[in-house]
């Protein structure tokens, strides 16, 4: 017989509304069972499951104003000038950035200290 880990039995009553939430909770957290769910709470004391896709927006969005700068200085480095369209256009990008900035600022929970 294969000696096991963990070999410590635990029996835990749940009312149905605290069941039901356990099961949301790992349903939300992706984990397969309650027992690894429960076990990573005691170990770190918290489960939570990070949404990076914000930030994938947001570092497309980067990438798209850094293609835009590029484009810029290889026309001003060509011409010696700027066009008012490829300002705008840059100053469009970063409105974009600093409204999905705010966006993801403002999912973040607040926390007193």
């Amino acid at each position: 017989m294969a000696k096991r880990e963990r070999n410590h039995v635990m029996s835990l009553r749940l009312s149905d509304k605290e069941n039901l939430i356990l099961e949301e909770k790992c349903k939300l957290s992706n984990y397969n069972n309650k027992s690894d769910f429960i076990r990573d709470m005691i170990i770190y004391g918290m489960v939570y499951e990070v949404d990076y896709s914000v930030v994938r927006d947001y570092s497309v969005l980067l990438g798209k104003i850094g293609t835009n700068i590029n484009q810029i200085a290889h026309k001003v480095n060509e011409t010696g000038s700027i066009f008012q369209s490829d300002i705008n256009d840059l100053k469009k990008g970063m409105d974009e950035v600093w409204q999905l900035q705010k966006s993801m600022l403002s999912k973040l929970p607040y926390r007193k200290r």
